[in-house]
């Protein structure tokens, strides 16, 4: 059921559960996610699809979903052919998506939607939004950022999910999209030990959010597991917010050939430690699916 208490409220009284990785979803279910758009091209040709990946993850125990709006924009989706209008109307569809799963999931817990906003790296489709310094200002970041933010924000999503971000310029611009839309936001950097991916220290990245009134919780996702555990507790020590945590399964990402390798270092037994230092909003990102989803829900 969606919730009628807030977000930031139910993060106030204890840990609350978000989902797993969408894309592993989908190929399991047989889809082709190998184009530009990766999973945001099934918004337009196979929503059901959607709907269905959600609500495993809400049957599984999570109380958040976030939102296959990841690498959707409205220059991804130009580049096929698809104008803004329909491009806006499939970014409002995502949230609306989420919201169908969580009126179809069979259980009383409270279940909110996130909807996530993607780094300017993802719409490249070129693995920089694992390196940032695309050699655009702050400013020039925003003004990607605004527009489809505020499509999204008018969906009336629980919370904005900023995830993803490799760069603390971005953050920046991404802090300054969301202000004033009414919507609270979670700022979440994918990192490379105790620095973002394009290196700046996180005690600096994070800096920014301890400040933003819209901010409801700030970490890390899209990292390794093992880069968990410093991160949180630089979070909270800047912030002073609840942190927010979903990492990889552990495996690597090659851009170039489109395929995860190595192997997985995710164990849903981490979970607990990560409460204890501080992680309120707690899931998994890539390669993470139901049952470690299941797995954490029990933990905590």
């Amino acid at each position: 059921m969606t919730s009628t208490v807030s977000l930031a409220e139910a993060l106030a009284a204890g840990a609350v559960v978000l989902d797993g990785g969408m894309s592993n979803q989908f190929e399991s279910a047989g889809h082709d996610l190998s184009d530009e758009l990766w999973s945001a091209r099934l918004l337009a040709e196979r929503p059901e699809a959607i709907v269905e990946a959600h609500l495993a993850y809400f049957e599984a125990g999570a109380n958040v979903a976030i939102t296959s709006s990841y690498q959707a924009t409205f220059e991804g989706f130009g580049k096929r052919g698809i104008g803004r209008e329909r491009a806006a109307e499939l970014l409002a569809l995502s949230v609306e998506l989420a919201r169908e799963a969580a009126r179809r999931a069979r259980t009383d817990r409270p279940l909110w939607v996130a909807a996530s906003v993607g780094p300017y790296g993802a719409m490249l489709a070129d693995g920089s939004e694992y390196r940032g310094r695309y050699g655009l200002s702050v400013a020039e970041l925003e003004r990607f950022h605004r527009p489809r933010i505020e499509v999204l924000a008018g969906a009336r999503p629980d919370v904005l999910a900023l995830e993803t971000v490799p760069d603390a310029d971005e953050a920046t611009a991404l802090l300054r999209a969301v202000r004033g839309l009414g919507v609270p936001a979670w700022l979440s950097y994918t990192v490379d030990g105790d620095r973002t991916r394009a290196g700046q220290p996180l005690e600096e990245a994070f800096a920014p959010a301890a400040d933003a009134d819209e901010v409801i919780a700030v970490g890390v996702n899209c990292c390794a597991p093992e880069d968990v555990d410093g991160a949180i507790r630089i979070a909270a020590r800047v912030t002073g917010k609840p942190v927010v945590v979903y990492p990889n399964s552990g495996e690597a990402w090659d851009a170039e050939a489109r395929a995860w390798t190595g192997r997985s270092s995710f164990a849903p037994e981490q979970v607990r430690g990560w409460q204890d230092a501080g992680a309120r909003l707690i899931g998994g990102c890539c390669r993470v699916g139901p049952e470690a989803i299941t797995s954490i829900a029990r933990s905590l």
